[in-house]
């Protein structure tokens, strides 16, 4: 089933997530919705606060990027209570643009760590405490800073945040255009 996508300025995306037991009602089902909306709104990431649950799981799929990452064929995971542990202080940080299916329409280039340190659980939930790098990092970066009830447009320089202001007024007034199902906030 296709979930709707939660809009800029709808309260869930600025809520900080619980993490979820083995136990969480329909967890199989959710993750393959999940999926089923990423794949209908064309993004490479998902967090469940995206799709109005403040709870701990994100979804990537890199596969559609196998063709300028080969590393990355075939690559779709889900992550249960992920947490970023650290960040590699050593690695260089590098610039990037970022969207986000909550913020249709706005693009925005985001400075970013190129190595981090995290703790997972699978689908199968299997505990998992590694160090991520590259592509790779950076979407995880964006996917988990939602759980954190952050989003990309936070991480900008104050000028580039005052420059998008009007955009981001209007995502939370309705006045946006996207292709995929979404839940805007309610005046």
């Amino acid at each position: 089933m296709i979930l709707p996508i939660y809009i800029y300025g709808q309260p869930v995306l600025r809520k900080v997530a619980e993490d979820i037991t083995p136990e969480y009602p329909s967890l199989k089902e959710l993750i393959l919705n999940m999926y089923e909306t990423l794949d209908a709104s064309e993004g490479i990431g998902l967090a469940a606060p995206q799709v109005g649950l403040a709870i701990r799981l994100v979804v990537i799929d890199l596969d559609v990027l196998k063709e300028e990452f080969p590393e990355y064929a075939n690559y779709r995971h889900a992550f249960i209570n992920p947490h970023i542990v650290e960040y590699d202080e050593d690695s260089k940080k590098e610039s990037m643009e970022e969207g986000c299916l909550s913020i249709p329409g706005i693009h925005e280039s985001v400075v970013r760590p190129t190595r981090i340190h995290v703790t997972y659980l699978d689908e199968d939930m299997c505990p998992h405490d590694e160090w991520v790098d590259g592509y790779l990092a950076r979407v995880m970066q964006h996917e988990f800073d939602h759980l954190e009830g952050t989003m990309f447009v936070d991480r900008l320089s104050p000028l580039r945040k005052q420059l998008i202001r009007s955009k981001l007024k209007a995502l939370t007034q309705g006045k946006y255009r996207c292709a995929y199902r979404t839940k805007p906030v309610r005046r």
